[in-house]
């Protein structure tokens, strides 16, 4: 990031309804900026932001950029889009979106980053709710929508942030933590990063972000985090379910009720702090609002409030949501696309009551497909039938290296439970004639595919 590089005047944000950039918008606003911007299309983000008074115009044209000071740009956003190209024209700074958070975090005492591979959207969320519900005085950035924050972000103190912290192309390294948490590790986005120690060595220069007297805090469950934390020399702080890797805090007498929801005593160093019960199915639900219990508590807020506001947290859009019910058949999405977030998927359903399980998975890159869906399948363990469309070619063309129909070849080596059907027409067809009273549909991926197969609860 170039020194003098500084966000001034009226802020333009191009591509303003992104998960984080409605939210970025609305901390400048609170900030005192004139902030506005422009998207493709209306969206629940748009919708917030018009709600709280941020103009936004619906579609790209070089006349939104005129009279403003600063530009604000998502990655998806290229340099040939109209306001990019008429700004560059006029000598407006433009700044991608991780930079601005960085800039914008900057702007606080203490920098909390939750980042991981997987769970950090909940991990945050969890948080936004217990600042929502009498803890944390924080401001809260999340990448994604969240039901009680009517978006991705809740606006608080001046001295706390705590931001979602996104590892793929390395954006966390804009920021300027004074607290990291690493979740877990995993092979993922390995359409930029060469192999799982390039992704480990990102979270490694992530943590040297921190001042000297920063706070690490790593999940101990995961071999990779617990190997830096072994490296790391400054002040610790760790959790986990595994008690043989002996973390601060961790989870016993856990219960489940009829739907997967877990009950479970927190414990704090042999402490028994009290019990929770969670709304939000799943074992992976409960090592996230563990997680959230150790940021919170350590900074802190009591555990009463942590446990109250942790019983109300529901889940996140998109992970496990309940979506509808046609003819006694419940249909569920999450947003898994990879491997251990597909395992965790599953974990719900199985947790939740049903005769047979029906998958829908729509694999959202080739690189994926290729890396993760082509050797050892063993991710869909349980399922009834596992349903493969093409696949979803996201930022990359097809080379033809990589098919779906290898990808279902993969875990039918497995489980042998997977089916390739082309279309998602094909898949609802399918769907309306073999699911029946009592089964359950889950949705699996990052793209459309929740939409596309909602049409057989329609």
């Amino acid at each position: 990031m170039e020194a003098d590089i500084r966000i001034k005047g009226k802020v333009h944000f191009i591509g303003i309804g992104g998960c984080s950039m409605n939210g970025l918008a609305q901390i400048l606003k609170s900030r005192g900026f004139e902030v506005d911007g422009s998207d493709s299309a209306t969206s629940p983000f748009t919708e917030r932001l018009a709600e709280v008074g941020i103009p936004v115009k619906i579609g790209h044209s070089a006349l939104n950029v005129e009279g403003c000071d600063t530009v604000i740009y998502s990655a998806a956003i290229k340099p040939d889009n109209p306001e990019r190209v008429r700004a560059k024209e006029l000598g407006i700074p433009q700044i991608e979106r991780s930079v601005a958070l960085g800039l914008i975090s900057e702007g606080y005492d203490e920098v909390i980053g939750i980042s991981g591979c997987h769970g950090k959207t909940t991990i945050t969320s969890m948080l936004a709710l217990i600042a929502e519900e009498g803890g944390l005085d924080a401001t809260v950035h999340v990448g994604g929508m969240v039901d009680f924050l009517h978006g991705g972000i809740r606006l608080g103190s001046r001295e706390l942030f705590v931001t979602e912290a996104c590892e793929y192309v390395e954006s966390f390294l804009t920021l300027h933590p004074t607290v990291v948490l690493i979740n877990n590790i995993d092979d993922d986005h390995l359409d930029y990063f060469r192999d799982i120690d390039h992704i480990t060595d990102a979270f490694r220069k992530f943590i040297r972000r921190m001042p000297e007297d920063g706070l690490l805090i790593g999940c101990t469950d995961d071999i990779r985090v617990r190997g830096l934390l072994k490296e790391y020399g400054g002040r610790e702080l760790t959790y986990g379910l595994d008690t043989a890797f002996d973390p601060d805090y961790y989870p016993v007498n856990e219960s489940y009720d009829e739907l997967g929801c877990p009950s479970f005593d927190l414990m704090r160093r042999n402490e028994c702090l009290g019990r929770i019960t969670l709304h939000v199915p799943g074992r992976h639900n409960m090592l996230d609002a563990v997680a959230a219990a150790a940021v919170a508590l350590s900074h802190g807020t009591k555990f009463t409030i942590v446990a109250g506001a942790l019983s109300h947290f529901h889940s996140v859009k998109r992970r496990f949501e309940y979506y509808g019910e046609r003819g006694g058949v419940r249909i569920f999405h999450d947003y898994a696309h990879h491997p251990a977030e597909i395992r965790a998927a599953l974990d719900c359903g199985m947790r939740t009551p049903h005769e047979r399980m029906f998958i829908v998975f729509q694999c959202n890159s080739y690189t994926r497909a290729k890396t993760l869906f082509t050797g050892a399948v063993d991710c869909f363990e349980g399922a009834t039938k596992v349903l493969v469309p093409d696949i979803y070619p996201g930022r990359e063309k097809d080379d033809g290296s990589v098919h779906a129909r290898d990808m279902v070849d993969a875990i039918n080596a497995v489980t042998d439970n997977a089916k390739y059907i082309p279309t998602f027409e094909q898949i609802n067809d399918y769907l309306m004639e073999n699911a029946r009273p009592g089964d359950i549909v889950i949705t699996l991926g990052s793209g459309d595919v929740y939409k596309r197969t909602n049409l057989f609860c329609e």
